[in-house]
């Protein structure tokens, strides 16, 4: 009988995070070379273990496959998002005259975990016009390129609303 040694066993959350960044690399790379996939199955492996078992980001989010499906929803309000903000971008760019109000709002956020809250931070810097400048608990402050309001709630229904309520159910 093998002697317990503390720190050995692998979570549950290792495998859900290794098969979801497995995904994501033969999704990023178009192949399914064995090349590629024992390299992306290795590289996710050291990457899930290192995320769950040295960082406590992902100590409150739980795995299971109705989040996963929440998580597909997300990707997809994302690509919609982002090509909505890609659309008025050029908007911007090819108008005569450029008439834009930039500045910096304060939204609030539900999302209770570091990984949801990163995930939302990640999603509005990546939908052109927007840049989260910081995160302090549930407020994030935003360079927003053309201001629409300044009212917290208006501002966090318009910016993060389509994101917050998938990403709430996929990481709590």
């Amino acid at each position: 009988m093998a002697p317990h040694r503390p720190g050995f066993k692998m979570p549950s959350d290792f495998f859900w995070l290794w098969f979801l960044l497995t995904f994501v690399w033969v999704a990023a790379n178009s192949s399914f070379a064995i090349e590629a996939l024992a390299t992306g199955a290795l590289i996710s492996a050291v990457l899930a273990y290192l995320y769950t078992r040295k960082s406590g980001a992902w100590k409150d989010v739980r795995f299971s496959p109705s989040r996963l499906c929440h998580f597909i929803r997300y990707v997809g309000v994302f690509i919609v998002e982002l090509v909505r903000a890609n659309i008025n971008m050029m908007r911007y760019v090819y108008a005569p005259r450029i008439d834009i109000n930039p500045g910096i709002v304060k939204i609030k956020t539900k999302l209770k975990t570091p990984v949801g809250r990163l995930a939302l931070a990640n999603s509005i810097a990546l939908t052109p016009g927007s840049l989260v400048i910081d995160i302090d608990g549930d407020s994030l402050f935003i360079h927003w390129l053309d201001v629409k309001t300044t009212d917290t709630d208006e501002a966090t229904r318009l910016i993060a609303g389509p994101f917050e309520e998938h990403l709430g159910k996929a990481f709590g």
